[in-house]
């Protein structure tokens, strides 16, 4: 067994909880945060966003912060988003009725923003503040991410940090806040995530305490199997697999970027995906392997696409005895610098699909290369189709499930241009006209749902 598994399941059970930025955007969320955490002690590690939108016409602060700095880096006056920025803090910490100390903090700032800071600094300071707020509030102790975090040259975390924050996490007797978003790189400046930072910083510090569960609260109740733009009143999922998580993720599903579950789908650490507005729903639990009560009620986790994709069709009449066809194809594409979705076959005929932006003012050479390195007998250019990927662990178990895809896609009215699944049976990928997408998507998520 891994020995973060066997020093997590030894330990005293732990939650981290990480609290996005509509949780914390105002005083009257943060007092459901606070009883959010006091409802359960084995809630004691606590991972802050920026304050998000209070509503619609709000500025985030992370947003406010870039335009601090931009401003500052012009030499030109940054005063009024600071003045916003300042606005926001002390307004959450008045209607609290804590003890004021953020003002100097934000002082301390407004001189070094003159003085000149990094952009990554100056936008991790919406996690910094929301930590020391959320700290005092709590009675916590206040982990600096940047003295044992490191973000490696790639963005990612590097494994330095399981020691380093390891060892500031461990008396499970203590509540600890530890910022989102931020922490240090190797040669010690303030580094952000790329993408999902707090999202990320939840995970990493859930693998470095050896957590029991990671709770990530938002303001929806867990994940949906649809779109809800496209199909009405989507089903949430009680439990999903990283591995479907990841495959919808890929399909434009809104779900924790890969980077946010990397570090605790390495280890097994289950992710609760919750609802601060909604505490008592249970949301959605992503998981290693299903428990038996979803498998026995459910065929898929869930449906997602994209209308976003292009395809290129070659066709050559024995084409499967010409060594290295496929390859020569594909590095066309590495010699143009464009990636590739997918490459469904037949016996005298290959299809790569891509991602439309990556053709934007090169189809015509790309084609002309693609004649002179391979001379088809048939070449055909598809500008726009859109992709539908069925996702679900227990589809390879399960009879029938294509046979119900595209009977609900033929009784739709709705053409497959494409057909794809991968060897481990885990999806399906359908590829429609765009115009075809959403009846396509909602036909086949009725056909499983209703």
């Amino acid at each position: 067994m891994d020995q973060a598994v066997v020093a997590r399941e030894a330990a005293v059970p732990r939650i981290v909880c990480k609290f996005g930025g509509s949780s914390l955007a105002s005083a009257e969320q943060l007092l459901k945060v606070r009883a959010i955490i006091e409802a359960d002690p084995r809630r004691s590690i606590i991972v802050p966003s920026a304050p998000g939108k209070r509503d619609p016409a709000d500025t985030k602060v992370t947003d406010l912060l870039y335009l601090c700095h931009h401003a500052a880096s012009m030499n030109s006056d940054f005063s009024a988003p600071l003045a916003q920025i300042t606005e926001r803090f002390t307004a959450i910490e008045r209607e609290l009725g804590m003890q004021p100390m953020i003002q100097v903090h934000l002082e301390r700032f407004r001189d070094q923003l003159a003085a000149g800071v990094s952009a990554d600094f100056a936008a991790s300071r919406g996690e910094h503040f929301s930590g020391l707020l959320l700290a005092a509030w709590l009675g916590a102790e206040f982990v600096e991410p940047a003295e044992c975090v490191v973000i490696g040259a790639n963005g990612l975390v590097d494994p330095a940090t399981w020691p380093l924050l390891g060892a500031r996490l461990e008396d499970s007797a203590r509540r600890y806040v530890v910022p989102g978003f931020y922490g240090r790189d190797a040669s010690g400046e303030v580094r952000t995530f790329s993408r999902g930072g707090s999202d990320v910083s939840g995970a990493v510090a859930a693998r470095a305490a050896h957590a029991s569960l990671y709770e990530n609260w938002t303001d929806v109740s867990g994940l949906l199997m649809a779109d809800p733009r496209i199909v009405p009143n989507p089903r949430p999922m009680a439990e999903v697999t990283y591995a479907e998580i990841r495959e919808l993720s890929y399909m434009g599903a809104s779900v924790l970027h890969e980077e946010a579950m990397a570090p605790v789908r390495e280890v097994g650490i289950p992710v609760n995906i919750r609802n601060t507005n909604e505490p008592d729903h249970p949301g959605t639990r992503i998981v290693a392997e299903l428990s038996p009560e979803v498998i026995q009620s459910t065929q898929i986790a869930g449906v997602a696409g994209k209308a976003s994709f292009a395809m290129i069709t070659i066709g050559k009449h024995l084409m499967n005895r010409e060594v290295g066809f496929v390859y020569r194809l594909l590095g066309v594409l590495e010699h143009n610098g464009i990636p590739f979705e997918h490459c469904p076959s037949a016996i005298d005929s290959v299809s790569v699909v891509v991602e439309a932006r990556w053709l934007e003012g090169r189809v015509d050479s790309l084609l002309d290369e693609i004649r002179r390195t391979l001379e088809p007998d048939e070449l055909e250019f598809v500008p726009n189709i859109a992709l539908i990927a069925i996702v679900g662990e227990e589809m390879a178990r399960t009879p029938g499930i294509a046979a119900k895809v595209f009977g609900a896609l033929a009784a739709a009215g709705v053409n497959v241009r494409l057909i794809n699944q991968g060897a481990s049976e885990l999806n399906i990928i359908v590829g429609v006209a765009p115009e075809d997408y959403a009846a396509a998507l909602r036909s086949i998520y009725s056909a499983f749902v209703g």
